[in-house]
């Protein structure tokens, strides 16, 4: 799986939409500055995460973007299949190697290997919250089960889906 741009960049808008929650709505090229990305991305991008419901977009002097529901009700699966509308391509499927050979219609050992990937991968993307990014590194690893807790508060566990 490879990360595009797109899907990357649409994480860090989501991110810095969540960030600011509270201050109201942001403009396109605000966040394009803050973040140090290109305008032409943002915007983009922001245009999809409209489109998905993620995003609500305000009119006039005191207009831009802001979130449409709460961070904790966004997940990264959502964010990355409005930016990219993938999080997975199934590559026997986007570009085949010969049409006769990776039809459905053909049995093929390898495509259900790539099925499982995919289907763990919006997994762990839908089981991590845009709220799960609002904290520092250190703290997203033990949300993710990366890291084990440096103290055991009570009720802090891995994400479900990663344990």
């Amino acid at each position: 799986m490879r990360i595009t741009t797109l899907a990357e960049y649409g994480v860090i808008c989501a991110l810095h939409l969540a960030r600011r929650s509270e201050e109201g709505p942001i403009t396109g090229r605000e966040i394009a500055a803050t973040e140090r990305l290109p305008v032409d991305y943002v915007e983009q991008i922001l245009l999809r995460l409209r489109r998905a419901g993620i995003v609500r977009s305000t009119r006039g002097a005191h207009g831009g973007y802001a979130l449409a529901r709460p961070a904790v009700g966004i997940s990264i699966r959502n964010v990355i299949a409005a930016s990219e509308s993938t999080t997975f391509d199934l590559h026997c499927v986007s570009h085949p190697v010969e049409e006769s050979r990776c039809s459905s219609a053909h049995t093929c050992s390898i495509r259900p290997v790539w099925l499982l990937l995919q289907r763990r991968i919006d997994d762990v993307l839908e089981g991590v919250r845009l709220s799960d990014l609002l904290h520092e590194e250190s703290e997203v690893r033990e949300r993710v089960g990366l890291d084990e807790p440096t103290t055991s508060p009570i009720g802090r566990h891995a994400l479900p889906v990663l344990q």
